[in-house]
């Protein structure tokens, strides 16, 4: 075969590995969440019960980690580039620590459509639905 074929095809198959391993990872977050996770009333703390050092250094890390996901999020959210982008956003805003946080991620995952399809794909697993208060 011609190299161009190989080529597309390569390129074939990275699209469709990039879209179901980006839906598949990005699902097994949404359903491993606790169903209080976007309630006011859920405590928020990282390692509060570690050695500061470890602490500090476990939240940039995670710091980190959220702004390349959110990044990684964004490319994907681009035409023609396959993958999860709005999820992969999402994930990454819940890793990154920033003032008013919580208000913008209970705004993402009230949107109705969000929030229904979440809810369907953790009862399909047998988890209860996320709930908001």
């Amino acid at each position: 075969m011609d190299a161009s074929v190989w080529l597309v095809l390569s390129g074939l198959l990275v699209f469709a590995l990039a879209s179901v391993g980006g839906l598949a990872v990005a699902g097994l977050l949404l359903v491993r969440l606790p169903a209080d996770y976007f309630c006011y009333s859920r405590p928020r703390g990282f390692w509060v019960d570690r050695h500061p050092l470890i602490r500090w250094t476990g939240l940039i890390l995670k710091n980190v980690l959220g702004g390349l996901v959110v990044a990684l999020g964004v490319i994907l959210s681009m035409p023609g580039v396959p993958g999860p982008g709005l999820l992969t956003i999402l994930i990454g805003i819940m890793l990154v620590d920033f003032p008013e946080k919580r208000r913008l991620e209970r705004w993402l995952i009230s949107r109705r459509r969000a929030l229904s399809m979440i809810n369907r794909l953790r009862r399909n697993y047998g988890k209860p639905p996320l709930h908001l208060d």
